[in-house]
């Protein structure tokens, strides 16, 4: 049931790769909808997740991380796929890491300018600067360099921080009434989440031997009274890369939890 609310917002969250956007997504949520991984680029597609509390809805797009090296017709697709997602949002949520600000960081702020949309640049991982004293003149510097409405930082995994990010948000968004009834997560099947958490799994367990081509395809999906049972078909790029996945698709079912 859609309930009545006084605000509400999609904010896209946007950043180069390997900042923690899905990550700090799924500690927004409060559940897992979008897989993560230390290999960047590891999210493909944007990807909705809805937060409602009693009085907001926040609607978050998930992105693949902008990046120059988009010589592949894959990273290309993510790049506009990133930046399509800035369009008709009412707040753009750029993820940087701590202080270490690249030229991709310029090419996601260099596209963020380009909208109306009220701007919150969010410094994550804050936990892991080894030197705190430096994080407050890297705030000011941020907030003469960027004039973002706000600047937060956080660590994704500390639920102060994060609720306070929300908060922040709530403050910037327009008053309007729920997109997605109150219950609602994501627009994302089950089907889709399935095969994300697969190529999850293997991103993780086979780092490098496996190129980001590698396609996970959910051949059957069957709910059962205590189990669901799903199967998948694992497409890669050349033959020689069936080995190693084999290796590993004995082992899968133990990584799935």
């Amino acid at each position: 049931m859609t309930q009545a609310i006084n605000k509400s917002a999609i904010v896209a969250i946007v950043g180069r790769p390997n900042v923690g956007k899905s990550t700090l997504l799924n500690h927004i949520l409060g559940q897992k909808i979008s897989i993560t991984s230390r290999k960047p680029q590891t999210t493909r597609h944007t990807l909705l997740g809805i937060h409602t509390e009693d009085d907001f809805q926040l609607v978050f797009v998930d992105t693949p991380g902008i990046h120059s090296e988009h010589k592949k017709a894959l990273n290309e697709y993510m790049n506009q796929a990133a930046s399509q997602a800035m369009v008709d949002t009412d707040i753009i949520c750029m993820i940087v890491d701590r202080t270490h600000w690249n030229s991709d960081d310029d090419r996601v702020f260099k596209q963020i300018k380009r909208h109306s949309a009220k701007f919150v640049l969010v410094v994550n991982k804050v936990d892991l600067l080894s030197d705190k004293a430096r994080l407050l003149p890297y705030l000011e510097e941020l907030y003469q360099k960027s004039g973002a409405d706000e600047i937060v930082p956080v660590s994704a995994f500390n639920p102060n921080d994060v609720q306070r990010l929300v908060k922040t948000l709530v403050a910037l968004s327009p008053e309007g009434e729920a997109l997605f009834p109150d219950d609602q997560v994501t627009t994302r099947s089950s089907r889709f989440l399935a095969a994300e958490i697969v190529r999850e799994k293997i991103t993780r367990q086979l780092g490098d031997e496996l190129p980001y081509s590698a396609v996970v395809a959910i051949e059957s999906f069957e709910l059962g009274e205590r189990f669901t049972e799903i199967h998948a078909t694992i497409y890669v790029e050349r033959q020689g890369q069936k080995k190693i996945l084999l290796g590993f698709v004995s082992r899968l079912v133990h990584f799935i939890v």
